[in-house]
């Protein structure tokens, strides 16, 4: 599906960076994306997600030929993923799913790396004959990768280390402390001798890989875990006497900052960050790979959902709306860690102005606890109103939650450019996803199976 409205813009033929969502929502509302039959939506910016890329790029442009993979498990949708494939991205993939859905999107095999604390042999199996990159996550899984590896094979191996350089903000975003069941732990007592002897009893092995956290974590911290990766690159080369580790996989994490509209920290201020840890990273002694995911998307993409019921309950004003934990599950059962920016709009998809009020955006959960936000100062909402959960084009509707079997919310990309008339813009909409039908969830819910259970007499 492909549909153009169009809606106000300056007069130079740009909209202005704060409207630029409202013109999305005026148009999904218009043509019904929005509304009674579709109560919940996700949109992705496809310009939006271009410039971020074009910006990563921009910011190691003084190191030629880094390999810049996107995380596939921040947006785990085919055609999102062709077109990050599209603008010159790879992917990181982390289970057989993100797998297949990488190689449906067209990334090439030498492209995609696959991290995963758990793989399996036949997971190990089906990388190394298609030409995948592995990166091991433990002492063990090498040798499992001993038992598997075909010499021939064009995947480049890696092992995973964790420096162990702390945790940042948010523990379950931090994956670089004391005990992460990620990667082999540096620090631990024999682990950097086991590392070196490791390398030195596998000549195929040329790559070391550390991913220090997201979203909590500051560009400090992650710079010193890469730093103490690019030293122990340099020791293993030292050690052996020849130059065995060849690239360096860093990961990605880069924060977003979901308190406002502006993107800080910049790949700009990363890259600077590295550089000030680990001035030698960019001398291109090594080979570099990221493997950036939210940073990415999540400022270009939000959530419309419409707001079915409002009401008051002991001197609070609740909007019931169709965007809960199913699709915002981090900013539900973590809201001090995740919260969202809140946009409130008219039943015609326009901003919504007037006094504000304190109150709090309800999902459709059957639980207590299934909330967005809460207290949050907004105009006064009301039925068939529709609300916005912006900066969540990564993680949130792409990956939702099957509670309460809600159907996956459709989504769709858009597009806003100059149009017709001195007045207008054109949004332009893609279908990315259709919405889960009711059969669809009965499918999945064992519908071809329903009578196993149950002993039958003939």
């Amino acid at each position: 599906m492909t549909q153009t409205t169009s809606a106000p813009h300056h007069e130079d033929g740009t909209a202005p960076p704060t409207a630029r969502f409202d013109a999305v929502v005026e148009a999904a509302v218009r043509q019904g994306l929005l509304g009674e039959d579709g109560p919940v939506a996700g949109f992705i910016d496809t310009e939006g997600v271009r410039a971020s890329v074009g910006t990563l790029h921009d910011a190691f442009a003084a190191t030629p030929g880094v390999l810049h993979t996107f995380a596939a498990k921040a947006c785990s949708l085919i055609p999102v993923l062709r077109l990050l494939a599209d603008c010159g991205m790879g992917c990181e993939v982390a289970s057989p799913g993100e797998l297949r859905l990488a190689l449906e999107a067209g990334f090439p095999a030498s492209r995609i790396v696959l991290d995963s604390p758990a793989k399996t042999r036949e997971e190990i199996r089906l990388a190394l004959a298609l030409g995948v990159a592995v990166n091991a996550d433990s002492l063990d899984e090498l040798r499992r990768v001993d038992a598997l590896r075909n010499p021939g094979t064009a995947s480049v191996l890696g092992l995973r280390v964790n420096p162990q350089v702390g945790g940042g903000a948010i523990g379950a975003m931090s994956t670089a402390t004391d005990t992460s069941k990620f990667g082999v732990a540096l620090r631990d007592a024999g682990a950097r001798e086991a590392i070196v002897a490791a390398f030195r009893e596998r000549p195929w092995l040329t790559r070391l890989h550390a991913h220090v956290g997201s979203q909590g974590c500051p560009l400090e911290l992650i710079a010193a875990g890469v730093a103490r990766t690019y030293e122990l690159a340099e020791e293993i080369n030292a050690t052996l006497g020849v130059r065995q580790v060849t690239s360096l996989d860093i990961g990605g994490g880069l924060p977003v900052n979901f308190a406002d509209e502006t993107v800080h920290p910049t790949y700009a201020d990363h890259v600077a960050a590295l550089t000030a840890a680990a001035p030698g990273l960019f001398s291109r002694r090594y080979a570099l790979v990221t493997e950036f995911g939210r940073s990415l998307l999540a400022k270009n993409g939000f959530i419309g959902a419409r707001v079915e019921y409002t009401k008051d309950a002991g001197g609070r004003r609740i909007a019931l709306t169709h965007a809960g934990a199913q699709t915002a599950t981090r900013t539900v059962l973590m809201p001090d860690a995740w919260p969202l920016r809140i946009g409130a709009f008219g039943p015609d998809g326009t901003p919504k102005g007037g006094p504000v009020l304190a109150q709090d955006i309800a999902g459709p959960c059957c639980f207590a606890g299934d909330v967005v936000a809460y207290g949050r100062e907004l105009p006064e909402l009301a039925q068939d109103d529709v609300v916005v959960l912006y900066d969540t084009g990564a993680y949130y509707f792409s990956t939702p939650w099957a509670y309460n079997s809600l159907p996956r919310p459709a989504v769709y990309g858009f597009r806003v450019v100059a149009g017709a008339g001195r007045d207008r813009t054109a949004v332009t909409f893609a279908t990315v996803r259709d919405a889960q039908s009711m059969d669809a969830i009965a499918a999945e819910s064992g519908l071809a199976h329903a009578d196993a259970l149950v002993e039958r007499s003939d």
